[in-house]
C-alpha cells in the first residue's frame, strides 16, 4: 500500500512536477506555433514566387503586345508639322522675389508706446520722449537706406532681366525665321531642305518607342520628287526570347519557357514590316508642302558578320512606294507583312534572324547631290573635336542639348560669368536651368575647373551645372562633384552622346594618328582580353564576404601620387603610359589589375593597392565582410607565381590600404602589407596620398 509523502519535501516535489508539466505544455505550444509559422511562411513564400512569375510572364506578354501593335499605335500619333518647331515669343515674366517688397518704415507712435509707463516728474517724461524720438530717427534712417538699396538692386536686376529677355527673344525670332526660310526652300524643291525637314520628322516622331533605333542616311531627288533613305531597323533581340516564367515549388526555382524559334522569327518579321510601313506613314503624313511623290526605304541592321566576325550592314527589308499607292492603304487594319510585300511590292527577309539580306532598292548615294546622315558614327565624315574651332565646339554642345529636348543658347564671348552654354530642361521635377562649361582640352581637366563651375551654379541660381570636355577628369573632380548638382561629361561619353542624338564628332583623326587620347579615356579594347600584355603581370584580388568593393591603384613617389592620372579606378582605367590598367578578373578573383613593373615611371618608387566600399551598391556597407583577403601574382598567361595575404577589414571602415609594392635600390619590387583603414571612405584615403579632394 503506497503512502502519499508529506511535509516540505512532498510539497516541493509536487511543485516541481507541476512546473515540468507546465514547461512541457509551453514547449509543445511553442513547437505548434513554430510549425504554424513555418507553414504560413512557406505558403507566403510560395505565393510571392508564384505572383512574381506571373508578373514576369505578364511583362513578357505586354512587351509582345506592344510589338504587335506598333503600327496601329504609330498611326494614332499626330503627324509632324513645321509648326511644332515654332517657339513662342515669350519669356519667363520678371520675378524679383523679395526685392519686390518695399522696406517698411517705422512709426513714431510705436516708439512712443514703448517708452510709456510710470514716470515721475516732467523731466523724466521729457527725457523718455527724447529717447523714443532718437530711436525712431535712427530706425527711420536705417529703413530709408535699406529701401534705397532695395530700389537700386531692383533696378539693376530689372536691367539684367531686360537684357536676358531681349537675348532670349532674339534667339527665338532667329529660330522661327530660320523655319520660315526652311519652309520656302521646301516649296522650292531644295534637296538640302527636304532632307533636313524629313529627317527631323523621323527623329521627332512620337510614333516610335524610345527603345527603337533612329539612324538614317537620306538624299532627295528633286526631279523625281523622291526621298531615298537607309533606315536602321531593330535587331533580333527586340523580340523576347522567353515566352513565360513558371515557379516550381519542388525546387524553389523559376523555369523560363523559351519562345519557339518559328514564333519568334514570325514576330520579328512582322515588327520589321511594321517599322517599314511606319516610316512611310511618318514621311507622307509630314509632307505638308507637297514635296514627296515617292519614298524609297532600305531597312538595315548593323551587326557582326558570322562569317568574318567584322561589323557589317545587312539590308533586311526594302520598299519603294508612290504617294498615290500608299494613300489608299488603311494601315490600322492591314497585315504588315502582306501589305509590305504584296500590297506595295516590297522585299522582306525570309530569315531575318539569320541576317538573310534582300536586294536593296535605290540607295541615297545613288541619288547625287550629297547624302546627309544622322545617328551613325562614320569617322571619315565626322569633325575632329580636338581640331574644331572653339566657338564651333560650343555651338555643337548647345546643339546636343537641343537634340536632347532642351532649349539651349551659347553665351556672349565676354562677360559670360564662366558660362559657355545656357540650357533649360522643361522636364518637371528634375528639370530647370542648367549652366554649361565647355573645355576643349587634351589633358585631364583640373579639379579647380569643377569647383569654379559649382561656384557659378550657386552664383547664377541654376538647378544644375554640366562640365563638358574632350579630355577626362581625375578622381579629385569626381569626388568633389559627388552629391552636388554637377555632371561631368568626359570626351568618350561626349562622342557617344553626339552619336545617340544624330550629331557628329570624334576624338582625333579618323586614321588613329592623333596624339595619345586624353588620360583616363583608355582605348575601347584596352584590357578587354583574357590575357594581359606580355610585359605585364596580373594582380588578382579575392576576399570572403559579399561586400561590393572598388579595387584601385596609386602610382606614388613616397606617399604622394605622381599625378591624378596615376590613380587607376573605375573612371580612369589606366595610367597615361599604360603601365597600370584595369583587367578582367577570373575566378577565384573578384578584381584584377595588370601591372608592368618595368614600365612604371622612373620617379615612382611604390605601387599602392587600395579597396573601398562601392557606395552605389550599398551606401551603408562597411568592411566587416572583407575577410580572408589575398592577392594572387599571376604571369601574363594566367600562371600563378605567388600569393600575398592582406589585412581584414574592420567595422565602421569603408576604405583600406591593402599593401604596396616598393622599389628597392637594386630595382626589385617587394610587397609590404598594409592595413590602415579609413572611416570616411576613399576621399580620406586619397587625401592622404596627395590627391586633391575638396
Amino acid at each position: 500500500m503506497s503512502r502519499r509523502s508529506g511535509g516540505l519535501i512532498g510539497t516541493w516535489a509536487e511543485a516541481q512536477r507541476r512546473q515540468q508539466q507546465t514547461q512541457l505544455v509551453q514547449q509543445r505550444e511553442a513547437e505548434r506555433r513554430q510549425r504554424a509559422y513555418e507553414r504560413e511562411a512557406n505558403r507566403s513564400h510560395r505565393q510571392y514566387r508564384e505572383a512574381e512569375a506571373l508578373r514576369r510572364t505578364a511583362a513578357l506578354d505586354a512587351e509582345v503586345a506592344a510589338l504587335k501593335g506598333l503600327l496601329v499605335a504609330g498611326c494614332r500619333a499626330p503627324a509632324f508639322r513645321m509648326a511644332s518647331l515654332v517657339r513662342p515669343e515669350q519669356v519667363a515674366p520678371f520675378d524679383p522675389g523679395a526685392l519686390a517688397q518695399p522696406v517698411p518704415l517705422p512709426r513714431l507712435e510705436d516708439f512712443q508706446r514703448q517708452s510709456s509707463g510710470w514716470t515721475f516728474g516732467s523731466q523724466h517724461r521729457a527725457q523718455a520722449e527724447r529717447d523714443a524720438h532718437a530711436r525712431y530717427t535712427e530706425a527711420w534712417q536705417a529703413a530709408t537706406a535699406a529701401e534705397a538699396r532695395r530700389q537700386q538692386q531692383l533696378a539693376a536686376y530689372r536691367q539684367q532681366y531686360d537684357r536676358w529677355a531681349a537675348e532670349q527673344l532674339a534667339g527665338v525670332r532667329e529660330h522661327n525665321s530660320g523655319l520660315a526660310e526652311l519652309a520656302d526652300a521646301l516649296r522650292a524643291g531644295s534637296a538640302e531642305a527636304a532632307v533636313e525637314y524629313f529627317s527631323a520628322a523621323l527623329y521627332a516622331s512620337t510614333a516610335w518607342p524610345e527603345a527603337l533605333p533612329r539612324q538614317v542616311a537620306a538624299a532627295y531627288d528633286p526631279a523625281a520628287r523622291e526621298l531615298v533613305l537607309d533606315w536602321e531597323l531593330p535587331d533580333y533581340t527586340v523580340v523576347p526570347e522567353a515566352r513565360a516564367v513558371q515557379y516550381l515549388p519542388s525546387t524553389d526555382q523559376d523555369k523560363v519557357k523559351p519562345r519557339p524559334v518559328t514564333e519568334r522569327r514570325a514576330l520579328y518579321r512582322d515588327v520589321l514590316a511594321q517599322c517599314m510601313l511606319l516610316v512611310l506613314r511618318e514621311l507622307f503624313a509630314a509632307d505638308e508642302f507637297g514635296a514627296l511623290d515617292a519614298v524609297t526605304v532600305n531597312g538595315f541592321v548593323d551587326c557582326h558578320d558570322p562569317a568574318t566576325g567584322r561589323e557589317a550592314r545587312f539590308v533586311l527589308a526594302a520598299v519603294s512606294a508612290a504617294r498615290s499607292a500608299f494613300a489608299g492603304l488603311r494601315l490600322e487594319q492591314v497585315s504588315a507583312v502582306d501589305c509590305l510585300v504584296s500590297g506595295l511590292g516590297g522585299q522582306l527577309s525570309a530569315r531575318p534572324d539569320q541576317r538573310t539580306a534582300v536586294r536593296p532598292g535605290r540607295r541615297p548615294d545613288e541619288v547625287g547631290g550629297g547624302v546627309v546622315s544622322h545617328g551613325g558614327c562614320a569617322d571619315d565624315d565626322e569633325p575632329d573635336l580636338f581640331a574644331m574651332d572653339p566657338i564651333d565646339f560650343e555651338n555643337l554642345v548647345a546643339e546636343l542639348f537641343r537634340a536632347m529636348g532642351m532649349e539651349a543658347v551659347t553665351t556672349q564671348r565676354s562677360g559670360d560669368g564662366g558660362v559657355d552654354v545656357e540650357a533649360l530642361d522643361p522636364a518637371p521635377i528634375r528639370g530647370g536651368r542648367i549652366v554649361v562649361q565647355v573645355k576643349r582640352y587634351r589633358r585631364t581637366v583640373p579639379p579647380t575647373a569643377v569647383r569654379d563651375l559649382y561656384g557659378t551654379v550657386q552664383d547664377k541660381g541654376a538647378n544644375k551645372g554640366v562640365l563638358v570636355t574632350t579630355a577626362s577628369f581625375g578622381p579629385g573632380s569626381y569626388t568633389f562633384a559627388n552629391g552636388k548638382p554637377l555632371e561631368l561629361v568626359p570626351g568618350p561619353a561626349l562622342v557617344e552622346l553626339l552619336h545617340q542624338h544624330g550629331l557628329r564628332g570624334r576624338l582625333g583623326p579618323a586614321d588613329g594618328s592623333a596624339a595619345p587620347p586624353p588620360a583616363g579615356a583608355a582605348a575601347a579594347g584596352a584590357g578587354a582580353g583574357s590575357e594581359a600584355p606580355a610585359d605585364h603581370n596580373v594582380l588578382g584580388m579575392s576576399w570572403s564576404g559579399r561586400v561590393a568593393l572598388d579595387v584601385c591603384a596609386l602610382v606614388c613617389e613616397g606617399s604622394r601620387v605622381l599625378t591624378e592620372d596615376h590613380f587607376v579606378f573605375y573612371n580612369n582605367p589606366r595610367t597615361p603610359d599604360g603601365s597600370v590598367r584595369a583587367h578582367p578578373h577570373t575566378a577565384p578573383d573578384k578584381a584584377a589589375l595588370a601591372v608592368s613593373f618595368d614600365g612604371l615611371p622612373q620617379a615612382a618608387d611604390r605601387l599602392v593597392l587600395v579597396a573601398a566600399v562601392d557606395p552605389e551598391a550599398d551606401p551603408h556597407a562597411d568592411l566587416t565582410g572583407f575577410t580572408d583577403a589575398r592577392i594572387r601574382l599571376l604571369a601574363a598567361d594566367g600562371a600563378e607565381l605567388g600569393c600575398l595575404e592582406v589585412s581584414d577589414g574592420r567595422p565602421g571602415e569603408t576604405a583600406l590600404v591593402l599593401g604596396s609594392f616598393r622599389r628597392r635600390a637594386n630595382g626589385d619590387w617587394d610587397f609590404v602589407a598594409g592595413g590602415k583603414g579609413y572611416r570616411d571612405g576613399l576621399a580620406a584615403l586619397l587625401a592622404d596620398h596627395g590627391v586633391e579632394v575638396a
